[in-house]
């Protein structure tokens, strides 16, 4: 039995991922042709335009789209720049080894909270403001330009870019010995080509395919935001995955219904702008062609530019997260702040000793979701991992590629659907329906994170165990997990990070019955108390980086007097 428990835990993986998502979508669709379950729009068997006419005859949905591509589109072209740049310019420099270790806290905060935090440093009266004046800048009243939210949505872009930029970077590190980087990079320097161009010849070729669906993962999630969008992006109109959930909230069955049109439009979107970039991919692979054959043309200053264009993008990503969480804290324990003065005048924790017991409901449903929901997705992608070593890798390619699906389909394209599911079963408004919620987007990152080493794991040490009589289970569990104990905790501390940052999933399942730190850190953005703000933000933050914490002393302690423990567990 146990030599089977790899496969069947990557069918039940594999079930539970596509019958959400197709049910999700099936359940989006129908309501926006009038076939709303429960409702008397449209009898079955029949289909209602009227959803559709209601979403098309809009104000401002041409705008409300043009402000989702805008911001989506940006963010994803800044991030996957700034990406590579650091990868490819800082590559065997101590700002690479730098930026590998910032990974972690800044993949670490959610989006909302870089959000909220951003709210606050680039606001007339925000802390960049205060720093800055009136010494530099002459204001002695906050200025009266709207900077976040801004009319363009650039604060929004700038979130997101602070946020994907490290995932990018992560997903590039994770590709790199999959194509043998460092060897490629040596070979051609040794024929004179320069570092950059080096790497951008013979190593973004190869690592391009491998890196595709992160990226439009990122591309899906810019396009749709929605948390990120109530803080910085503009109001009027807002973009269309924001004006979708507020339509899918109405009590009206007919707004719902447009609600659902704009969902499938979302969806639409998306899709298209996908396959406008995979149609860019062929245009940019044939344009660059006669560069990637070009002979060498190695110049010192190559190197030095690319040392500090990748300290450029690294370094303005991490002090913007930094300095956000930091302004957030410092508003949470502070009392009398007036303008312009760069400092609290007194700092104090009556806030937190005021809110602590509002706090601790939607504290606790975050951490007991994140917790069920991680420990879920670790078991489930060490079965799907686990189940290729029987043979065949390319089912594996397979689930891992069905597993990016919550990831490129949008949020508001599949949840509503899954939320009229769950509410005809009865599990509508349920802690379990959160959890299940949780996981769709817990398990790809827990997967994504997991499967480099686990895959580089030496398969001599199992063969070894076999051949002293250790049986599949007894080889798991004495040798593997062991052996990738340190990758096992870190894609758990990411796991964990992804559910505290889900706001979609909670408001949609949850029902207001099961609120989390983020769903009230948004609601509390509409108020404007910093100091409440303050609260969540620092806790929402302070949550993930203690798993990151845990998941490197742990392994750490457990192997501190075994030296060839921690090798192996570094991958070296």
């Amino acid at each position: 039995m146990a030599r089977h428990l790899p496969a069947l835990a990557r069918v039940f993986t594999l079930v539970l991922f596509l019958a959400p998502v197709l049910a999700g979508v099936l359940g989006t669709i129908l309501p926006s042709l009038g076939l709303m379950p429960g409702g008397t729009q449209a009898p079955l068997g029949s289909l209602d335009t009227t959803p559709w006419r209601d979403l098309l005859g809009t104000p401002g949905l041409g705008a409300s789209v043009g402000v989702s591509l805008r911001v989506g589109v940006l963010s994803t072209a800044l991030s996957l720049g700034l990406a590579l740049l650091i990868v490819a310019g800082a590559r065997g420099t101590p700002v690479m080894a730098w930026s590998r270790r910032a990974l972690a806290p800044l993949l670490a905060v959610p989006h909302v909270a870089v959000a909220l935090g951003l709210a606050f440093l680039l606001a007339p009266s925000g802390w960049i403001a205060r720093l800055l004046s009136p010494w530099a800048t002459g204001w002695t009243l906050p200025p009266d330009v709207a900077t976040a939210p801004d009319p363009w949505g650039l604060a929004a872009v700038l979130a997101l870019v602070v946020k994907e930029t490290p995932y990018l970077v992560l997903m590039l590190l994770a590709a790199l010995p999959q194509v043998d980087a460092d060897r490629a990079v040596r070979v051609a320097r040794g024929l004179g080509h320069g570092p950059l161009a080096a790497w951008g010849r013979v190593v973004l070729p190869r690592v391009w395919p491998l890196i595709r669906l992160p990226v439009y993962a990122v591309l899906a999630y810019g396009l749709s935001v929605v948390d990120v969008a109530l803080v910085l992006a503009p109001t009027t109109p807002p973009p269309l995955a924001v004006a979708v959930v507020g339509w899918l909230s109405d009590p009206e069955a007919a707004i719902r219904g447009q609600g659902a049109a704009g969902a499938v439009l979302q969806t639409l979107l998306v899709i298209a702008v996908m396959g406008v970039a995979r149609g860019g991919e062929a245009v940019v692979a044939r344009l660059a062609r006669p560069w990637l054959s070009a002979g060498p043309g190695a110049r010192d200053w190559e190197r030095r530019l690319g040392v500090w264009g990748a300290l450029a993008a690294a370094l303005p990503v991490a002090l913007l997260t930094a300095g956000a969480v930091l302004a957030m804290a410092l508003w949470s324990i502070a009392g009398t702040w007036f303008w312009p003065a760069a400092w609290p005048s007194a700092l104090s924790l009556e806030t937190w000793t005021r809110h602590l017991g509002d706090v601790a409901w939607p504290l606790g449903t975050t951490v007991t979701v994140g917790l069920a929901a991680t420990a879920l997705a670790v078991v489930l992608a060490a079965g799907v991992l686990e189940a290729p070593r029987r043979p065949a890798a390319d089912r594996a390619r397979l689930a891992g590629g069905i597993l990016y699906l919550p990831l490129l389909v949008p949020q508001v394209g599949f949840l509503y659907g899954v939320t009229v599911a769950a509410t005809l079963a009865g599990l509508d408004g349920t802690w379990a329906a959160v959890t299940t919620g949780h996981l769709l987007f817990v398990l790809p990152y827990v997967f994504l994170t997991l499967a480099g080493p686990w895959r580089r794991l030496d398969p001599r040490w199992g063969r070894v165990a076999a051949g002293l009589g250790a049986g599949p289970g007894r080889v798991f569990w004495r040798v593997t997990l062991p052996l990738l104990l340190r990758p096992v905790l870190f894609a758990a501390a990411v796991g964990f990070a992804v559910s505290v940052a889900q706001y979609l999933p909670t408001l949609f399942l949850g029902a207001g019955v099961h609120p989390t730190l983020t769903t009230e850190a948004v609601a509390l953005a509409a108020g404007g108390d910093r100091r409440i703000i303050g609260v969540h933000v620092f806790l929402q933050a302070a949550l993930p980086l203690l798993g990151f914490a845990l998941a490197l002393a742990v392994p750490a302690w457990l192997h501190r007097d075994r030296r060839g423990m921690r090798a192996a567990e570094d991958g070296r």
